[in-house]
């Protein structure tokens, strides 16, 4: 094992933890094209799903504890470890879960390539909170759904804070972003999924809207399930240009669920 002790915090290998902006972490062009996995649960996943690590960063008790499988699944990358105290000044939060590693991103794939053979997708347009991108990408993992599109102004999934929520199914789930600007949504968006063959149901309240039960939406051979921002939900030009505008019946007063919640609802029911 490469342990190193953390003498000085300001070291400029442990900047991936510590001083990178997330712009700087996403975009390859602009920073280093790395992202942070957290807790050993997740990194495992990770490197299952062969994405190649460059550092961990961990407490001195977890080497020899809950993280010994990772380390001997990372080869001879640098382990950087201090007190707790020390790792808070650095990374800004407690580590709860006790191990990060700075791991290597990939090249995403087209959406026409992770779609071609789904069946039921999941949409998301304008999710901003990484809560519930992660939430989101757990749900569509679980309950049915082959692959996750999003739209430009997303969060990142694979922000620290997405994929910790996540338990690690973003790099289970296929997924990949329709476009790369505002403009590519929604009507440029939607055109590759009507090009796919998906149909198209846009979760909203709506007087129009149909049922999550109708049986229409169950015999549809293809289906593209599409979410909207938190608070605002969809863009009124993206329902109107989709086929369905579906609804969740309500009870109690209550008019809506949080979009994480909505997507669980959802995928249980148009995924089967």
């Amino acid at each position: 094992m490469n342990v190193i002790e953390i003498t000085d915090i300001n070291a400029p290998e442990l900047d991936v933890y510590a001083r990178l902006t997330e712009r700087e972490l996403r975009h390859p062009q602009k920073g280093t094209g790395l992202f942070i996995a957290e807790s050993p649960n997740v990194i495992e996943r990770a490197l299952d799903a062969g994405f190649i690590p460059i550092s961990l960063l961990m407490e001195k008790k977890h080497i020899e504890g809950q993280a010994a499988n990772v380390i001997s699944h990372c080869g001879d990358i640098p382990v950087f470890t201090a007190p707790l105290p020390v790792l808070t000044q650095l990374t800004g939060f407690a580590l709860t879960r006790g191990v990060l590693c700075a791991m290597r991103r990939r090249p995403l794939p087209s959406p026409e390539s992770i779609c071609a053979s789904a069946r039921r997708i999941a949409v998301l347009e304008n999710v901003m909170n990484p809560t519930n991108i992660g939430a989101i990408f757990r749900s569509a993992a679980a309950l049915g759904m082959d692959a996750v599109l999003l739209t430009p102004a997303c969060c990142d999934p694979l922000y620290r804070r997405s994929v910790r929520v996540s338990m690690g199914t973003v790099f289970q789930i296929p997924w990949a972003y329709l476009g790369e600007t505002a403009s590519d949504w929604p009507e440029p968006g939607l055109s590759v999924l009507r090009s796919l063959g998906f149909a198209t149901a846009a979760m909203a309240l709506r007087d129009d809207s149909v049922s999550i039960s109708d049986p229409c939406l169950a015999a549809e051979e293809k289906l593209a399930v599409i979410l909207g921002t938190e608070g605002d939900g969809l863009a009124a030009s993206t329902i109107a240009s989709c086929n369905y505008t579906v609804r969740i019946p309500m009870s109690h007063g209550v008019d809506s669920l949080n979009v994480a919640a909505a997507s669980a609802v959802a995928f249980w029911q148009l995924g089967r």
